[in-house]
């Protein structure tokens, strides 16, 4: 049986949790405080593509408690909350030298924690006050201190499934906490709101926390970024109802870390200078209710300009989906989706101009569910089906075809910067190859009730002229993992 006949089926015949919305756990007071929490564990089974040395294949475990407390006032919020990140049984023999480079995240949390098996850190996560009512304005509040910020999710979608297509399709493409990671990121600055009835108005300017993959999540790095978008909605509670977004971000790296671009070695050691980017663009998603079930589009647009090191920048992104929900078998509640997406690459490593797509501060996960690739120098074409047999039930099963959009550019992956001396994004020579891999996966993601949830994954990369000419021994990749959350 081929690797994505079995996935497809894994999808429909097994139980475990992913995109129903799990419902809120009871509050528990500590006087005039609000006490919440969650322990996540993960159990990760990699099998990376293979390569001439190291060992692409390990299991590891990943931990992390979340402990807060929340004061709710008429004028002024209050949140504390700290995160204790465990990795036990990282690998130890999974780097491999020149490209083939480190195997799956394992490697990459081994590689950024001092290259040790077991570690643990604690750091405090949220710790921010909120003022409403800014300047008399009950429209107008402001959080200032450390905060989580997905860009995208500035307002709350009322149609269900619009809020899914948020949620899963536009939060965190470009900022995001990266909570796939057992560590993710803060963000320690400002987030003003100022809401109307059918337009938000929201501008955040912060400095990234380290984390992401190291545990120590505490410091800072010099980065920073201001993000600003007004996002409106469209016929809010109608049966056809859609959402607009336009925004713009500022974001600088004035780190002098080694870049990962397509220049040569010596080249990029050269250029100490620092990233400074305006990325502007904008979304808009609408669903629709008719007679043969609901329709929903989403279309996703941004350019990029300013300075890569001595270099300018100059790239853009498309991103174009469309979904179907139909009124037959209703105890199944089928929902089939499919989309291009399409981040430019450098075509000219010698020329002044950098024009490889640059993907920020994201979370890379939900739009790359096996994460060995990210929206840079990438096209992907994909198809989604999901099933809902139950309330608490999610079923999903996603393919992909991957080519690199320029073949004169690397293949990259990551999340952003993450630690002062790492950039945060690997970059690996294809020696003119451009076809990345077909992925094939599928997903369970189960409610047991308000407090636990379950999820089961697994994703086959079927690797292509990129993967064979990088990794000739075996240029195909297996991820698995077991997810277990309690809530309180």
């Amino acid at each position: 049986m081929y690797p994505h006949t079995r996935c497809f089926l894994l999808s429909v015949l097994v139980a475990a949790p992913a995109l129903c919305q799990q419902p809120a756990p009871k509050p528990v007071k500590v006087g005039n405080w609000t006490l919440t929490g969650s322990i996540r564990s993960r159990l990760e089974s990699w099998e990376w593509f293979t390569p001439n040395s190291g060992d692409p294949a390990y299991t590891f475990l990943g931990n992390h408690l979340r402990l807060g407390l929340s004061k709710q006032g008429k004028n002024l919020d209050w949140v504390f909350e700290i995160e204790s990140p465990i990795l036990l049984n990282l690998p130890e023999n999974a780097i491999a030298p020149g490209a083939q480079g480190q195997l799956g995240l394992g490697a990459s949390y081994y590689a950024a924690n001092d290259r040790q098996k077991n570690v643990g850190g604690l750091f405090p996560k949220q710790v921010y006050a909120k003022v409403n009512n800014l300047f008399g304005s009950k429209n107008a509040s402001v959080r200032l201190g450390r905060f989580e910020f997905q860009d995208g999710s500035e307002v709350t979608a009322k149609n269900a499934t619009l809020g899914t297509i948020k949620r899963d399709r536009v939060h965190q493409r470009l900022i995001g906490p990266f909570v796939f990671t057992h560590v993710m990121r803060s963000f320690d600055g400002f987030h003003y709101v100022y809401n109307k009835p059918k337009i938000n108005y929201t501008v955040v300017g912060a400095f990234p926390t380290r984390g992401v993959l190291q545990v120590d999540g505490w410091g800072w790095m010099k980065t920073a970024f201001l993000y600003g978008s007004a996002t409106g909605q469209v016929n809010p509670g109608k049966a056809s109802t859609g959402e607009w977004r336009v925004f713009g971000i500022y974001y600088d790296d004035w780190r002098q870390v080694l870049k990962s671009d397509n220049r040569s070695a010596a080249v990029r050691l050269a250029d100490t200078g620092s990233i400074r980017l305006g990325t502007f663009g904008g979304h808009y998603v609408h669903v629709a209710e008719t007679k043969s079930g609901t329709f929903d589009i989403l279309g996703i647009g941004a350019g990029q300009f300013g300075k890569w090191g001595a270099l300018n920048q100059r790239s853009g992104m498309i991103d174009v989906e469309g979904g179907w929900q139909p009124k037959f078998l209703p105890k199944l509640k089928p929902w089939v989706r499919a989309g291009y997406y399409y981040g430019t690459g450098d075509g000219n490593p010698n020329d002044n101009k950098h024009t490889t797509f640059f993907q920020i501060l994201p979370t890379p996960r939900p739009f790359a569910r096996f994460p060995f690739f990210d929206m840079m120098n990438n096209e992907d074409r994909f198809g989604m089906l999901t099933l809902r047999p139950h309330k608490k039930l999610t079923l999903k099963s996603e393919v992909h075809a991957l080519r690199l959009a320029n073949h004169n550019d690397l293949w990259y992956l990551g999340g952003g910067a993450f630690q002062p001396w790492t950039f945060g994004y690997q970059a690996r020579n294809t020696s003119g190859a451009r076809g990345l891999a077909n992925l094939y996966d599928c997903s369970a993601d189960f409610f047991v009730n308000a407090n636990f949830a379950f999820s089961l994954y697994y994703g086959y990369a079927q690797g292509k002229s990129v993967m064979q000419a990088i990794y000739p021994k075996g240029p195909n990749g297996h991820l698995g993992y077991l997810e277990v959350t309690y809530r309180f």
